[in-house]
């Protein structure tokens, strides 16, 4: 007999904490695919998001949930790649099929638009920390399980299921470097670069053939990422003196480009300032942080240098494809001999302690899941 119901965490109200439900098991449709979720990311916010405290809005009631990695149930009629029992890597961003320019965050943000929230609310309500997803087709990208979880002595990466689910927090920032067309052979500055996403786009734009300026204060937490990889160098820089971190950054030579990844408490810091002044001109800037205030520009600076500055938020499918391929062919490496944490895990009843442990994340090799 086909199962009718499935196991879900459901936050039925911003005022009051989620709870485990059996509610009923969704169909895959036209332009969707059914996944049975193995592991969903754990996002470092979610406690405060989920009790209301976080700007996020949502249409509750709803299931929760983040990116996942999980294995295809079913497909729908209009489904060419995919076939049931694949390996899938679960895409959060969600965009409306007729308007790129729409979108959501699956799971935990509707979006400022009122086509975002008929997107999130009428279409793709209902997310990952559940037994079954429904999925849109193009939020699911395809896993070579033979090549990333096989045994090396069969030519596989011994890679375990857990291990790719980083691919959610990497996506964020490789959407920044390939934005900044990064080459092989370029110099990048990477500032900060010792959080989760600032840290993980270290480690992608070295898989990228680039070698990495990694920019930031804390001296140990630099010596650690560079510890990694002999192409990241590191500048300790002072962030409330503008000239000596400039200083600091021209000691590397020339710098073709700059990802920011700077968080909302470094609205006061000088160092995006001194990271713009050192790039080379005709060189590349992308801002990717979630300062909200206004920042200090070189202006004529950057006008004299031709430099190019554009903000980026997210990222674009193919970037996630490529990405995939950047794991497939051994080029970006995760695990343990890539210096990169276990990750806890958690049943759907255990959310609370998930979230708590999601709190403590500050670093790009960490991560918590939820294994429904």
């Amino acid at each position: 007999m086909a199962q009718e119901t499935h196991r879900a965490l459901v936050l039925s109200s911003l005022s009051s904490p989620p709870s485990v439900q059996n509610i009923p098991k969704p169909n895959s449709t036209p332009g969707s695919a059914l996944v049975r979720v193995l592991v969903a990311n754990v996002l470092p916010y979610a406690r405060i998001a989920y009790t209301g405290n976080r700007d996020a809005p949502m249409p509750t009631p709803f299931v929760i949930g983040s990116a996942a990695v999980g294995r295809v149930e079913s497909i729908g009629a209009d489904a060419t790649l995919l076939s049931p029992g694949q390996l899938v890597f679960v895409d959060t961003f969600i965009r409306a099929r007729d308007d790129p320019t729409t979108s959501f965050l699956f799971g935990f943000r509707e979006g400022p638009t009122e086509g975002s929230k008929k997107l999130m609310a009428e279409a793709w309500r209902d997310s990952t920390y559940a037994e079954f997803a429904r999925v849109p087709l193009e939020n699911c990208y395809p896993i070579d399980e033979v090549r990333l979880l096989g045994k090396p002595e069969d030519g596989g990466l011994g890679y375990h299921v857990e291990d790719l689910a980083f691919l959610n927090m990497q996506a964020v920032p490789f959407g920044g470097l390939r934005d900044l067309n990064i080459r092989a052979g370029d110099t990048v500055i990477v500032a900060p670069a010792t959080g989760s996403f600032s840290g993980a786009a270290v480690q992608l734009a070295v898989a990228m053939g680039a070698r990495v300026i990694a920019a930031s204060r804390n001296l140990k937490a630099l010596e650690e990422i560079a510890a990694t990889n002999d192409r990241i160098s590191i500048a300790q820089l002072k962030c409330n003196d503008v000239q000596a971190d400039l200083l600091t950054l021209q000691k590397f030579g020339q710098i073709d480009a700059y990802l920011d990844i700077s968080p909302p408490a470094a609205a006061q810091s000088t160092h995006i300032e001194s990271c713009l002044m050192a790039v080379k001109p005709y060189g590349k800037v992308s801002l990717m942080g979630g300062i909200r205030d206004h920042i200090k520009i070189p202006y004529m600076l950057v006008m004299f240098r031709s430099i190019q500055l554009r903000g980026r938020f997210m990222y674009e499918r193919g970037d996630v494809q490529a990405l995939v391929k950047l794991y497939e062919q051994g080029l970006l490496r995760v695990g343990p001999d890539a210096g990169y944490k276990p990750s806890p895990k958690f049943g759907l009843e255990e959310w609370e302690k998930a979230f708590e442990e999601a709190e403590k994340i500050s670093s790009w090799n960490e991560q918590v899941l939820i294994a429904p």
